[in-house]
């Protein structure tokens, strides 16, 4: 356990020497929790290394390039990667097991909500790949999930300052409601879907 809070020690003083491009990367990379690597670059703004403005942008920006990479493994590489070597980016079955479940249910537009919810927001892009889902669309959705969470994130980290370590305390009331919202704006996308579906039907008798 020493070794490993050692290495993401080091991890962290990489992010801050390297600044934007150290926040950029290690959401690239996913070793780290998106949630702390964006608290830790609001720490940054915090201590005036970097700005607010930035720190977001480059955190979309690797939050967004995680997920194609994610996509793409799915796409070309399908299932069977992702279990074997999904662990090393944070993704276990169970979470590809929720991803597929929801993506089946609510279709590609659950690629935005899916971001606020526990467990499936690891893993949707698998499915999404899976699918073939349009590239375009799929960035583009991811795009506008990621930069709200983003925003947060780094302003808790900002707000907490030398106390950004306790980032999961201070968001849990944030992300409680996010998921409510989430769940709710899921719930009125499929009752579109559905009562999209039910108006073709009737227009086709």
């Amino acid at each position: 356990m020493h070794v490993i809070s050692d290495l993401v020690a080091q991890l962290f003083e990489w992010i801050q020497s390297l600044g934007y491009f150290g926040i950029m990367i290690g959401l690239m990379i996913e070793v780290i929790p998106s949630e702390i690597v964006l608290a830790y670059g609001g720490y940054l703004v915090h201590l005036g290394e970097i700005n607010f403005f930035g720190a977001v942008l480059f955190g979309t920006i690797g939050g967004v390039v995680a997920q194609i990479f994610v996509y793409w493994v799915g796409r070309y590489g399908g299932r069977p990667v992702l279990e074997r070597y999904g662990k090393y980016i944070l993704i276990r079955k169970h979470h590809i097991d929720h991803a597929e479940a929801w993506f089946e249910k609510y279709g590609t537009g659950v690629i935005f909500t899916a971001r606020f919810i526990p467990v499936v927001r690891h893993a949707i892009s698998v499915p999404a790949g899976i699918s073939r889902m349009p590239l375009w669309r799929f960035i583009m959705l991811t795009t506008l999930a990621v930069i709200p969470w983003s925003v947060l994130f780094v302003y808790l980290g900002m707000s907490l300052g030398e106390n950004w370590k306790n980032i999961d305390e201070k968001a849990a009331a944030y992300t409680h409601e996010i998921i409510i919202g989430a769940i709710a704006l899921i719930v009125v996308y499929f009752l579109f879907k559905w009562l999209q579906s039910k108006k073709k039907r009737g227009n086709a008798a």
